[in-house]
């Protein structure tokens, strides 16, 4: 079991936001499945993305990799939080969902975030059923590059979450984050995130419950004859657009780098809000080994999607083996 701020997650693995979690057979899947202890839907906008035949996934032939060029779901907030509310109303598990949302400005993920505290309030049961993950790090959205790369275009989406956290404290945020590969990106990363911290009734607290390490890699490339279904006379790559983000087997070594990383400065820092911080590392965890990294590592939960997209939701039974 792992608390995070008012969900808990039990057993600690969830599926990362991802193409398999897209619609109400998948979530369905992934919430009645034992072996998940939150589900994670696919990241979701306003009013939802216009998704065509060039947003799709190839499957690495040579390794548990994946490659996809996809954005976000097309489908929007208000179908999600329906399908979430049928589930919820089941009763039959107490079994958190984490809504992944994003949008194109500060503005319109305001207008998420009072709808999503619209349908908690709308049942008293559910402030411990419910969080949001704000997903930040997305690499195959043209004109629109993750704003974690950037902070200063990240800072007034965390605004608009500190106001939300500041009128509920009970709100369970999360932040998907990309891979990063040098010092300084984690460490400003650290900084900016604990100058949200606040006293509240003499304690530190933080809008940022949990980190995600690490999204897909972008501008990763292969081609069609690295895929086990290759057709030469189709395409010469892997996505028709060529370039997307890399999952998997082929980014487990970064995602753990990162995860060790964050988990390190999140220890140290001076500012006690941070060390509360929780950990979901992603990331090439397609073997119970692989979790056992990813918690040597320091993450307290572990997340799967290129091992769900091969397996279905059995792949979360064969990563809870000997564990």
């Amino acid at each position: 079991m792992v608390l995070v701020r008012s969900i808990d997650v039990s057993p600690s693995m969830v599926n990362c936001s991802c193409a398999w979690a897209s619609d109400y057979q998948q979530l369905s899947g992934l919430y009645h499945c034992p072996y998940t202890g939150a589900v994670v839907t696919r990241t979701t906008t306003l009013d939802g993305f216009e998704e065509d035949e060039s947003h799709t996934v190839a499957f690495m032939k040579d390794s548990l990799s994946s490659l996809n060029s996809y954005g976000y779901s097309p489908h929007p907030l208000y179908e999600y939080l329906a399908w979430i509310r049928e589930l919820l109303g089941e009763k039959q598990s107490l079994k958190p969902f984490i809504i992944s949302i994003t949008e194109s400005s500060a503005e319109r993920l305001s207008e998420m975030l009072v709808a999503i505290q619209q349908f908690r309030a709308s049942n008293s049961t559910w402030d411990s059923r419910l969080a949001i993950e704000f997903n930040s790090s997305c690499p195959n959205i043209k004109g629109h590059p993750p704003p974690s790369y950037h902070l200063p275009s990240l800072k007034p989406y965390l605004d608009v979450f500190a106001r939300a956290f500041q009128d509920d404290s009970t709100l369970t945020i999360g932040l998907k984050l990309p891979p990063y590969i040098i010092a300084t990106q984690f460490h400003d990363l650290i900084e900016c995130i604990s100058s949200y911290t606040r006293t509240d009734s003499g304690n530190p607290i933080n809008p940022i419950a949990y980190f995600t390490c690490t999204n897909t890699l972008g501008n990763s490339l292969a081609f069609a004859d690295q895929t086990p279904d290759a057709k030469a006379d189709v395409s010469r790559f892997a996505v028709p657009p060529g370039l997307g983000g890399l999952a998997g087997e082929a980014i487990h070594a970064l995602s753990l780098g990162n995860v060790y990383t964050f988990s390190r400065l999140l220890a140290e820092s001076d500012d006690p809000a941070m060390r509360e911080i929780v950990i979901i590392g992603a990331g090439g965890v397609t073997s119970p080994e692989a979790v056992r990294r990813m918690n040597r590592a320091g993450a307290k939960i572990v997340g799967c999607a290129t091992l769900l997209g091969k397996e279905g939701v059995k792949a979360f039974e064969v990563l809870s083996r000997n564990l």
